[in-house]
């Protein structure tokens, strides 16, 4: 373990870190009543997404195993950034439409919009 942190940042130390964002962003959306947290853990997720697609985007990725993306995975990243945005935006405001009809944010108190 100690040889894996002295080595220089690479493509692995990056993939290393989107795991880490993805799986905590998992047990964020799952263990959160709150639809604000839910919310923030599905932030997480989509930014651990984007960690590794920038990792996978990094010439010494492609040269080592032969991939070709080029500049897919920026591409790729900033398409999900702006996803993020507009769902942060349509969430926040469903969030907001919900806590002026009943008063809170727990997730729980949702059923009523079953259909």
């Amino acid at each position: 373990m100690m040889q894996f942190l002295a080595q220089p940042v690479g493509a692995a130390h990056y993939l290393l870190v989107g795991a880490v964002l993805f799986v905590c962003g998992v047990i964020c959306m799952t263990t959160k009543r709150n639809a604000l947290g839910v919310l923030m853990g599905i932030e997480l997720v989509l930014n651990g997404a984007n960690v590794n697609f920038i990792a996978f985007s990094q010439p010494a990725l492609r040269a080592d195993r032969g991939l070709a993306l080029g500049l897919d995975g920026q591409v790729v990243a900033i398409f999900v950034i702006v996803l993020a945005a507009a769902e942060a935006a349509v969430a926040l405001a469903i969030v907001l439409n919900f806590y002026n009809n009943h008063g809170t944010v727990d997730v729980d108190e949702a059923d009523e919009l079953k259909g």
